[in-house]
């Protein structure tokens, strides 16, 4: 995937951005049916194409053609056809607006399901001689028979296809229900499979269990959806939507900060899934809001609340004390989480956003509690760090009581 993010042209930092992916020409002008449009007296109306070259590598795929009256700077040297590698800087004419040019690995693999995919039989009855020859290495299915090109193992009905992920809790594998018994519809999903060590610990086997039940419970698209919970073999298994985007950890850490639009855009879209969780019957509080657990769908470009093993309702005992450092409330340090806790997490969840920094890094002590010190922050507007440094009042009523309260505020910030 490309990004392109235009620089404020003293600060240079991020104030528009598009993402374009498997585009393989991306156009910059001044005309409105541009794939990127710059309202700029020195902007040509077709000012740049940015083309990718058929077999190149990730850093040489790429090539810049000016077509601008006055002219184009790649990195300071004025090109009329160029390859441009990640992180370059496009100014379009000399005084003229900068673009930042990033390439980005996108982190599920690219999928190609043929037509046949939906067809196919169960596990050990497929009687396909075909040998999947001229396939993409990023293919999953045969382009010609629609079988998955490499079955790792069987799990029940479904067929392990990659791995995903592997951690102290478990493992997450790329999984296909060729049946549709469990999700309606032959599709790929997501099985994490709890670790046996980790199935010896009380507490990891009730936090585990914990999402099941909880996912089987929601439905929103904000959440990922459940599918399946079994015993095989004496292992415990998941089985859960499969989100196709990236985390926003891996998107910061990738491409850098995002402008404040669509910081903004997205915590709403935050906001509102917690509003969801916290009018529950019985009200849940997530507990481990952080940008790792926001994932971001590529198709539509709005948030996923994900890792629900963590989930607490209110009401219930103190209990352990769970969250990522930096985002996790000062009750919840306490293991007296509130509804107001998960709210807490999104005043430094929109830091990292904003500067690619840890929220850590901001925040001072004030006399006998912390807060974040966000003054000499470009990117962060005087009423956005208000809003930050109520949502982060370290007693949970001098916060915003509600995530549709704090959602307002929010949507006042002017972007």
């Amino acid at each position: 995937m490309v990004t392109l993010t235009l620089l404020d042209k003293y600060h240079k930092t991020p104030v528009k951005q598009w993402c374009f992916e498997k585009y393989t020409v991306i156009r910059i002008g001044r005309a409105v049916d541009n794939h990127v449009v710059i309202n700029d007296s020195l902007v040509s109306r077709y000012h740049l194409e940015i083309r990718q070259l058929a077999g190149g590598k990730r850093s040489d795929a790429w090539q810049v053609i000016s077509q601008g009256t006055n002219g184009t700077f790649l990195n300071g040297t004025l090109v009329t056809k160029s390859t441009i590698q990640d992180n370059s800087l496009l100014q379009l004419a000399q005084g003229g607006p900068t673009l930042k040019f990033q390439i980005q690995d996108i982190s599920e693999p690219e999928i190609t399901i043929s037509p046949w995919a939906s067809n196919q039989t169960k596990p050990g009855t497929s009687t396909s001689t075909c040998q999947h020859q001229g396939n993409s290495p990023n293919n999953i299915f045969c382009i010609h028979c629609g079988q998955p090109i490499k079955v790792i193992k069987h799990i029940r009905h479904y067929q392990v296809l990659r791995i995903l992920g592997q951690g102290g809790m478990g493992t997450t594998y790329l999984a296909w229900d060729p049946t549709g018994e469990t999700t309606e519809t032959p599709q790929l999903l997501v099985l994490k499979q709890m670790n046996a060590d980790m199935a010896k610990i009380a507490k990891a086997r009730e936090l585990f269990e914990r999402e099941a039940n909880t996912l089987k419970s929601l439905h929103d698209p904000g959440i990922p959806k459940y599918y399946d919970f079994f015993v095989e073999g004496g292992k415990k298994f998941l089985a859960m939507e499969l989100i196709h985007g990236q985390d926003l950890e891996k998107r910061i850490h990738n491409t850098g900060p995002v402008t404040l639009n669509q910081a903004i855009t997205w915590m709403i879209q935050t906001c509102d899934i917690l509003e969801y969780l916290h009018n529950q019957e019985q009200p849940l509080i997530h507990r481990d809001i952080k940008p790792a657990n926001l994932m971001v769908r590529n198709a539509n470009n709005r948030v996923v609340v994900l890792d629900f093993g963590a989930v607490k309702e209110t009401g219930t005992a103190p209990g352990t004390r769970i969250g990522a450092e930096g985002y996790c409330a000062p009750e919840q340090e306490r293991g007296q989480p509130l509804t107001q806790s998960d709210l807490y997490a999104i005043g430094p969840t929109i830091i990292f956003l904003l500067t690619g920094q840890s929220p850590l890094k901001f925040l001072r002590q004030r006399g006998k509690s912390f807060c974040f010190e966000l003054r000499n922050v470009p990117t962060i507007t005087p009423q956005l760090r208000e809003i930050i440094e109520r949502v982060t009042e370290p007693l949970p009523r001098d916060r915003y009581q509600t995530a549709q309260e704090l959602a307002k505020a929010l949507m006042s910030v002017n972007t």
